[in-house]
């Protein structure tokens, strides 16, 4: 291990640890990952009253202009980022939900697993 000795050089070392330190705490969670199960229960809690949010594309969704998450899964501009993007956007029809990241990404991973089914 080397020390530098002069003053411009330990501030540089503090000024280093600290700079990294703040670039890893703005990193993602390697360990966290979205989980499509948790994903279907936010939605069945947040956003069933407006939406059908179940597999099954039978059916409308209590509010006729709210579209089915099977049908919003199938869309060929839906990708992750998409829903991701939307989740994190206003919209004037629905109600201003502050999910974290972790949650958009599991409801993202949940619709897309719908496209599957």
């Amino acid at each position: 291990m080397i020390f530098v000795v002069n003053r411009a050089g330990v501030a540089m070392s503090r000024l280093s640890i600290i700079s990294g330190a703040l670039l890893l705490s703005a990193l993602p969670a390697a360990a966290q990952q979205a989980d499509p199960a948790i994903g279907r229960g936010i939605a069945m809690s947040a956003c069933a009253a407006c939406h059908r949010v179940e597999a099954s594309p039978d059916g409308p969704s209590p509010n006729p202009d709210a579209p089915r998450f099977a049908d919003v899964a199938r869309m060929n501009s839906t990708t992750e980022l998409s829903i991701r993007v939307f989740l994190r956007s206003s919209h004037a029809a629905m109600p201003n939900f502050m999910l974290g990241a972790e949650e958009i990404d599991s409801i993202a991973a949940y619709i897309l697993g719908l496209a599957r089914q």
